[in-house]
């Protein structure tokens, strides 16, 4: 039997999450099936949100189902095409030839490494704003940090999934992690015994020295230095976990919002404004006439 799904335009935002929400919701009970997913009425596709749909389709694949794309209008399949994602269904790699795209992959939970080699090679190329050497790799160390909590807090078993775009002509770059985990709601209640709404769970781990870490290393200050970053920056983070979507829009201001249904993990996507012309470095790097 062949299950066919449609999907319609996924932009990175509540509705595009909502819609990739109802397309696992759909699958959850598929084994040994075929599966069909027709693209025909999408108009535009986020290529950071390859990272969520690529985990929905693997965890999907994993249950014996094999998967189809059909229909990609072909604006749609050379962005897909170029960062990879399309490689994984019988497409050929289109050469990215402004280097705009940030790869389509996935990651084993002890590919740490990997993870830090391809954030610097992919971020490396792309108009992020200017910053100081030790601010650079803090920033560095802060994204990592989104990648070292899906191995650590997701206890995932499906492995990490990561993708993004530079958008020259929006002065943007977007970038997504996904893992298929059991998410901060439930982690929290298991290691905390603190029972939360999804959207609340999540702001309460993006706050600065909340962790479910243990031990004698701090937890949640990398994220905390890339929340004030892309405040100042005026961009974009959107966490989605369980049923949870919360985000921190570029006036800095909070929002929440449940779904209907369940993300099956947590994904983290980031906005960076690259149109920012100021220069950033932290806040204990004095210059010598700020001194004197």
């Amino acid at each position: 039997m062949i299950n066919v799904f449609k999907l319609s335009t996924v932009e990175s935002d509540f509705e595009g999450f909502s819609h990739l929400i109802n397309l696992a919701h759909q699958m959850e009970a598929l084994q040994y099936s075929h599966i069909t997913l027709d693209f025909k009425e999408v108009r535009w596709f986020s290529a950071n949100m390859c990272a969520p749909l690529g985990a929905i389709l693997y965890r999907t694949s994993r249950r014996l189902n094999t998967v189809r794309l059909v229909n990609i209008p072909p604006d749609v399949e050379s962005i897909l095409a170029k960062n990879g994602f399309l490689g994984n269904y019988g497409r050929p790699l289109l050469q990215d030839i402004w280097s705009t795209t940030i790869q389509y992959s996935r990651f084993e939970q002890k590919d740490d490494r990997y993870f830090a080699a391809y954030i610097q090679k992919h971020f490396a190329s792309k108009a992020i704003p200017v910053m100081s050497d030790n601010l650079r790799k803090k920033f560095w160390e802060s994204i990592f940090e989104i990648f070292s909590n899906a191995v650590i807090h997701s206890e995932t078993q499906l492995g990490i999934f990561s993708c993004g775009q530079y958008f020259p002509r929006k002065n943007q770059i977007w970038f997504s992690v996904a893992d298929l985990g059991i998410g901060m709601r439930r982690k929290l209640a298991t290691s905390r015994n603190l029972i939360k709404p999804a959207e609340e769970a999540i702001m309460w781990a993006m706050e600065g020295r909340n962790t479910t870490k243990t031990g004698p290393i701090p937890g949640g200050l990398g994220l905390k230095l890339l929340r004030e970053f892309i405040r100042l920056n005026q961009g974009r983070i959107e966490v989605v976990s369980d049923s949870g979507y919360w985000e921190q829009r570029p006036d800095g201001s909070n929002y929440m919002k449940p779904f209907s249904a369940v993300f099956p993990g947590t994904v983290v996507n980031i906005e960076i404004n690259t149109a920012d012309e100021n220069s950033y470095r932290l806040s204990d790097e004095l210059e010598l006439d700020e001194i004197f």
